[in-house]
């Protein structure tokens, strides 16, 4: 049952979905990278020196990977859900609740958006940076925002998507 719900709040495909793909694609590159840095720091510590600053570019990395993703979860119905209290209720109940959980997500996605967005004006105007590496924080704060801008529109795709299905 829970796959044909999934069926049914499909978002249709188009440029928003390319994207939203893409940047999930590009997250999984990230960590891809990041991992050949923690490989080459352990290989590095082994045979000749470690890798400096491997520490600030994973923990950089997996943060700014992780926020890639959540809209291609939120897209693609991948959140945690309790199906277990959804599991009775005919289909048209379901999109409806899962319409609210998308009105939730765009929520705060938004909440998220507006307090990063103040957050990396402060690390931008206080200069601040990574210890080893000296990487300016607010770079990180950068990507976060364009995820959870991508974020709030697949919350908005997949709103559309619901209310659709709770009509039919």
């Amino acid at each position: 049952m829970s796959m044909q719900i999934k069926e049914e709040g499909a978002v249709r495909s188009g440029p928003l979905r390319t994207l939203i793909t893409v940047w999930a694609l590009a997250g999984g590159a990230l960590i891809a990278l990041v991992v050949m840095v923690n490989v080459l720091s352990v290989a590095g510590g082994a045979l000749w020196r470690p890798f400096p600053g491997d520490f600030e570019i994973t923990e950089m990395g997996v943060a700014v990977a992780a926020s890639m993703f959540l809209p291609h979860c939120q897209l693609n119905h991948c959140n945690v859900t309790a199906d277990i209290f959804t599991a009775g209720l005919p289909p048209r109940w379901v999109a409806a609740l899962s319409a609210l959980a998308s009105l939730v997500a765009l929520g705060f996605s938004l909440l998220l958006l507006t307090r990063m967005y103040v957050g990396m004006l402060d690390q931008k105007a206080y200069s601040y940076t990574t210890a080893i590496l000296q990487l300016p924080h607010w770079m990180a704060y950068a990507v976060f925002l364009v995820s959870l801008l991508l974020l709030a529109i697949a919350a908005v795709m997949t709103f559309v998507a619901n209310v659709r299905d709770a009509r039919a």
